[in-house]
């Protein structure tokens, strides 16, 4: 039975800026995926289907109960554990039943979860938020210092213990370390409701039962898991760049034919003028060979005309159906560090309370993969690099992506960043980084995750002076899989030092670390590589 229903649904933002328009689609029961390019609407999309959003025009229709876990959960430190769940006034209740003072409406609050606190106890227990409580009393305490994981695991057994029909996630695997992953893995397994997330993490939308991509404003499914789906694109992309060759084949062609056939007009029309100046011929002959003539050059040349025209429409049909694989590409000398050369030298210290005292030393163009699980200290570790000072020049790339003046153009804030460059310049440098145009002149406020990701690798990497030390904290979080691409890509130009904090194996692999550094309850320490 079909779950989510979508039904001529529009929605644009405040200033105009469309998102959907008339959009239809179904959701079906079990586990989906959604993709798509980052700023195709994956996360407004969820936000429509969840209320959060109204559309302009059309409906949502969602049967049974709806949870919905968005990219980035904020828990005040201050806040109680049970309060977080959502269950504290349903605990209070059942604790002024249980003392004899209950009155009818705390019983109607309670209605069968009588053992809601067990329950909560035992779903952060298989989450791994079992240090958060010992006990239902540990229900009373605040959540104080939390992980960016902690934080979403959290929000996770709060969407849960609600046991909704219909649960959304965005992005959930963001900063979770890989047991963190596994847990959240195997409870959206263990959820028996219909499930859409969006995540660029491929082995939980390969545990996905469809693939729902959305592209150019439409949502199109796909049975199958994410491998499935990315054969079938693979095989279709294929096609269509087969298609494109043919269609530029034709269009050589009839473009030739063109050129042959007015030659070919250009000599009777000669032929027919030299006669008549020779008048062989009587004029009133003359005459019907010339209309002859001309009738048959106009159906020669629209014919021919037609045939270039038409082979020029299936060439833009076939270019359309090609997936924009565009590369950054970029040459970054000015980043360059020296072999031996010391860029970070940071002396013991202890990074959390009760921890293990650290150091590090960093040389020459080293990249460091920084793994460790989740709240172990690894962005206070980056922090404390980014104190020290360094001694080369450095940037640090935050988890949240917040150094852009939201209310600024990207222009204007790559402009902050390298205030000597003229405009001109700046504009050629959001090119590389694929902001064409009038893309320059998008407020920062307006960028989805993977072009905020691409700005603030332009403001980084063009910054003056040049940074040869980059400090990067989960840069992966939100990104689809070609935006995760475009940072490979990226860093590949970079000829500095680099010390990258990621739970993403692959991706850290793909930068070709020469260190991989563990952080652990033990301190810190060299590894194999993952």
């Amino acid at each position: 039975m079909s779950t989510i229903i979508l039904s001529d649904l529009s929605f644009a933002w405040p200033d105009g800026t469309p998102v959907f328009g008339g959009l239809d689609a179904v959701f079906p029961s079990g586990h989906t995926g959604l993709v798509g390019l980052n700023g195709t609407g994956k996360s407004t999309l969820l936000r429509l289907i969840a209320g959060e959003l109204r559309p302009a025009r059309g409906s949502v229709t969602v049967p049974g109960r709806l949870a919905y876990l968005p990219q980035d959960v904020t828990i005040r430190t201050d806040t109680a554990v049970d309060v977080v769940l959502g269950i504290a006034d349903k605990r209070t209740a059942l604790h002024r039943i249980e003392s004899g003072a209950g009155i009818d409406a705390d019983f109607e609050l309670v209605g069968n979860d009588w053992d809601i606190e067990e329950r909560a106890v035992a779903l952060l227990g298989s989450l791994g938020l079992g240090h958060l409580v010992d006990g239902t009393d540990g229900l009373d305490r605040t959540v104080a210092t939390m992980s960016g994981g902690e934080t979403t695991l959290l929000g996770l057994s709060a969407q849960l213990l609600a046991e909704p029909d219909v649960l959304l996630l965005d992005e959930p695997t963001n900063n979770l370390d890989l047991v963190a992953r596994q847990r959240l893995y195997d409870a959206v397994d263990r959820f028996g409701g219909a499930v859409v997330v969006v995540s660029h993490d491929r082995a939980l939308l390969d545990r996905c039962g469809n693939i729902a991509e959305l592209r150019r404003g439409e949502v199109r499914m796909f049975g199958g898991n994410f491998t499935h789906y990315e054969e079938i694109v693979a095989a279709e992309h294929e096609a269509a760049l087969a298609a494109v060759r043919d269609a530029r084949s034709d269009v050589r062609k009839q473009s030739r034919e063109l050129v042959e056939a007015r030659i070919k007009i250009d000599r009777r029309q000669r032929y027919g003028r030299k006669m008549s100046e020779q008048k062989r011929e009587p004029k009133i002959v003359m005459g019907l060979r010339k209309m002859a003539a001309e009738e048959s050059a106009g159906k020669l040349r629209n014919t021919h005309t037609e045939r270039l025209e038409s082979a020029k429409e299936e060439l833009s049909s076939a270019q359309d159906q090609v997936r924009d694989d565009r590369e950054i590409r970029i040459d970054l000398p000015a980043t360059q560090v020296h072999p031996g050369q010391i860029v970070v030298e940071l002396e013991p210290r202890t990074l959390l309370p009760g921890g293990p005292e650290v150091t590090l030393a960093v040389h020459g163009p080293e990249r460091i993969a920084l793994i460790g699980p989740n709240g172990i200290g690894k962005t206070t570790l980056l922090q404390a690099i980014a104190g020290t000072p360094p001694r080369v020049p450095w940037k640090l790339l935050p988890q949240r992506l917040d150094i852009f003046d939201p209310n600024s153009t990207l222009v204007d804030n790559v402009s902050r960043a390298a205030p000597h460059r003229d405009a001109e310049q700046i504009r050629a440098s959001l090119a590389r980084f694929l902001f064409r145009g009038a893309d320059g002149d998008a407020l920062a406020s307006t960028l989805s995750g993977g072009e905020r990701l691409r700005a603030a690798l332009a403001m980084l990497l063009g910054a003056e002076p040049a940074p040869r030390l980059l400090l990067l904290d989960e840069p992966t979080n939100n990104l689809d899989l070609p935006s995760l691409a475009h940072l490979t890509q990226a860093l590949a130009a970079f000829r500095g030092a680099m010390i990258v904090v990621s739970h993403d194996v692959a991706f850290l692999r793909d930068l070709a670390p020469t260190r991989w550094i563990e952080l652990s309850a033990d301190g810190l320490g060299d590894v194999a590589p993952r």
